[in-house]
């Protein structure tokens, strides 16, 4: 029985280093992608904006798939349904400006990153989870100050892409310690 729990444990622990190091990769081009055109909203901007939450939702649908042998995935399923909704949010924030896109966001970050940090302390055995309880916590406050941005009069979205290049390192961090734990074979 403890053979079979440690190797559903160990098959989601490499299925969550590789989805780390994707999700490392997608924020920072998408960083990149964003901070190059975050001097207005246009249709590039417009379309990375909403892409961020539908790749949020992607990576949670297939770590829920990995999670479900080893544990309940309700975290993730709570944050796939708040990323569509910020996604939708996001539809139509575009077409208001910045400032919208900046609260839309804002929302979205402080309950996404409520949502990590539940998931994360709930994964605390897998090892690698500090980055990712780091993470959450930095979402809240991030979120925050998002929203509290939007009332500036010169309300970028430039923040919004050193905020995604930021979780991404954590993601990076994250599955490099995954990667460590499975080979000390915890």
């Amino acid at each position: 029985m403890t053979t079979t729990a440690t190797a559903v444990a160990a098959t989601a622990a490499a299925t969550l280093r590789r989805l780390y190091f994707v999700r490392f990769g997608f924020a920072l081009v998408w960083a990149v992608a964003l901070f190059a055109t975050a001097s207005s909203i246009g249709p590039v901007s417009a379309a990375l904006l909403v892409i961020y939450p539908l790749f949020d939702v992607g990576a949670a649908i297939v770590d829920a798939r990995s999670s479900r042998a080893s544990r309940p995935a309700t975290g993730l399923y709570v944050n796939i349904a708040i990323s569509v909704i910020a996604a939708v949010g996001l539809v139509f924030a575009v077409t208001a400006g910045t400032a919208a896109v900046l609260q839309v966001w804002g929302v979205w970050a402080v309950l996404a990153g409520l949502v990590q940090l539940v998931v994360a302390l709930r994964r605390r055995t897998l090892g690698g989870q500090w980055a990712m309880i780091a993470s959450g916590s930095i979402s809240v406050v991030a979120g925050i100050s998002f929203f509290l941005q939007a009332s500036l009069p010169h309300a970028s979205l430039g923040s919004l892409a050193g905020y995604a290049l930021l979780g991404g390192i954590f993601f990076l961090v994250s599955a490099l310690r995954l990667g460590r734990s499975a080979s000390r074979g915890n």
